[in-house]
């Protein structure tokens, strides 16, 4: 009897659906409410000029969600923007 029910015991778990132990690649998640609603609350800042609303909730959705695809591309709206401000704030090299 105890033998039947071992073997029914591995046939259960032979048949159970395994668990991936990673997480999903996030280009190929389907819905991403959080990340996806803080990145069109920042754009939306950013559209109507609130640009330190817009950087604040950038970095909020990075640090909140890093492995969303969109903390992806808020850093490198992020980086983009400093990119830009650092290059116009150095100062010109002089005419000859």
């Amino acid at each position: 009897m105890l033998s039947r029910n071992a073997a029914l015991l591995l046939l259960a778990l032979a048949s159970a659906p395994f668990q991936c132990s990673r997480e999903p690649d996030p280009n190929q998640r389907m819905e991403e409410r959080p990340g996806q609603a803080l990145y069109e609350l920042a754009e939306t800042f950013r559209n109507s000029g609130r640009h330190d609303a817009w950087r604040t909730t950038l970095q909020h959705l990075i640090a909140r969600y890093p492995a969303s695809r969109f903390a992806k591309m808020a850093q490198h709206d992020l980086d983009t923007v400093d990119a830009a401000s650092s290059a116009s704030a150095s100062p010109a090299a002089p005419s000859p």
